[in-house]
């Protein structure tokens, strides 16, 4: 089965630290953690500073709670797959579980559930990585079609797509 601690230093190597980017729709971010979901996880009153100051147990906190577990991770066989969908919801929200739901031919509710863990567990998960991959990199231009102020991210986000390696 998949193990979150195995994904974490890639999302951690790629997010870096604070940074408050003006073409950044998600505005004030640290370590890939927007201002909006450390108030949901910590208090609407809670503020860029706090973010700035935000612990490693509150970071944890956020992506086993709010990602790996939003996508019942621990449940999916393929270290590969856990690796590609739960860095996509953390890095699109609601896209990176609705996008590959259509995929895997299930209602794209946005919940991870059984029906979308059985269609998950049903495909060879090879072949699946490559089409799921293939689906974030199309998402991610389509992002920039639609918003072309968005362009600037546009390498970083494939290079680090690119970067989740299908690993067996």
């Amino acid at each position: 089965m998949a193990c979150a601690e195995r994904l974490m230093p890639f999302i951690l190597r790629w997010e870096g630290g604070f940074s408050d980017h003006p073409a950044d729709r998600g505005g004030a971010t640290n370590r890939g953690v927007t201002l909006a979901t450390f108030q949901q996880f910590y208090g609407a009153d809670r503020t860029a500073d706090d973010l700035r100051g935000m612990t490693d147990a509150q970071w944890l906190h956020i992506f086993r709670e709010g990602y790996w577990n939003r996508w019942q991770a621990d449940r999916i066989a393929s270290q590969s797959l856990a690796n590609l969908l739960v860095d996509w919801v953390w890095a699109s929200g609601s896209h990176g579980i609705t996008r590959p739901q259509r995929i895997l031919g299930v209602e794209a509710d946005g919940i991870v559930g059984e029906q979308t863990l059985a269609a998950l567990a049903a495909r060879a998960p090879e072949p699946l990585f490559h089409q799921l991959k293939a689906a974030r990199i199309a998402f991610v231009e389509g992002i920039v079609r639609e918003n072309p102020s968005q362009k600037v991210f546009l390498r970083g986000w494939k290079n680090r797509i690119e970067a989740i390696a299908w690993v067996g």
